[in-house]
């Protein structure tokens, strides 16, 4: 009993300390820029459960962990929104087990996102859904329209999931949805946008930027994908033009503390050049 109550203060004066020393590094991080917005490509959850020889669909769960860590010091750090690519269109393609497997842990971890003592409701998280909903099932699809409910006056921070979701999916669905909007205010149909010159539907930029899944926030500053991969793999393509593209050799479950400061660290060694471009671009 002695022993036991001994090591919980142990455990409490350690945890305490790692905190302070974070909180310090936090701070001195921001004497620099901090990014207002980063994006995440959760890559190598699968090659992590095989580099450790762990069973089907542990990757993924080791790999939820890193992002409940990543997403606490984001926020602490004062970035407002956090992007996950979680689940592509193109994932519906691999085997109709692991799908389920994933979906199943979707479930269970939104579901989890709304405890009381979750991080959401410790940092006051908005929580957006974003992508083709209609193709996730539909125990997912209402926990995820549940989770957006419960968590939409949250202001403080916005974590953005990116589920059954690609660039060229959501480019087409806001160039279709501007299209309907111009032919619900005038008569006649939209073929390729063109038609009579006294007729003419025109679409500006702004009107297909309205209607993007990712409308809800600002650019990223950062685009990260894990495990030194370096493809975008059809994620807001739209968005990073002008965001710094990072690649930690790191598979996701491995992302922690020192690969978030590196991450900041990059990002403020070349933060006056993005804003220098941003400038003339717009």
């Amino acid at each position: 009993m002695e022993s036991s109550r001994s090591n919980n203060i142990v455990v409490k004066v350690f945890g305490s300390s790692v905190s302070y020393m974070r909180r310090w590094l936090f701070r001195a991080l921001s004497v620099g820029a901090i990014p207002r917005h980063v994006a995440f490509i959760l890559d190598g959850n699968r090659r992590y459960a095989r580099k450790w020889n762990l069973g089907e669909g542990m990757g993924h769960r080791a790999g939820f962990l890193s992002l409940m860590t990543l997403m606490k010091y984001c926020y602490e750090l004062g970035v407002k929104y956090v992007t996950i690519y979680a689940f592509s269109i193109d994932n519906f393609k691999r085997k109709p087990e692991e799908v389920q497997y994933v979906m199943d842990l979707m479930l269970e971890k939104i579901e989890g996102l709304l405890k009381e003592e979750s991080i959401v409701n410790q940092y006051g998280v908005r929580v957006e859904f974003v992508g083709n909903l209609k193709l996730l099932s539909d125990p997912v699809r209402l926990a995820a329209e549940r989770a957006m409910e419960l968590t939409a006056k949250n202001s403080r921070a916005i974590l953005l999931i990116a589920v059954a979701y690609t660039s060229t999916d959501e480019i087409a669905h806001a160039a279709q949805q501007s299209c309907l909007d111009k032919i619900q205010t005038r008569s006649g149909f939209c073929f390729g946008f063109a038609k009579a010159d006294d007729d003419a539907i025109t679409i500006r930029l702004g009107d297909v930027e309205s209607h993007m899944y990712m409308g809800v926030a600002p650019d990223p500053d950062i685009l990260v994908r894990t495990s030194g991969e370096t493809r975008l793999s059809n994620f807001l393509l739209w968005q990073t033009s002008n965001s710094l593209l990072y690649s930690p050799r790191a598979l996701w479950p491995e992302m922690g503390l020192r690969h978030l400061v590196w991450i900041v660290l990059n990002f403020q060694r070349v933060q006056p050049y993005l804003e220098r471009r941003r400038k003339l671009l717009s």
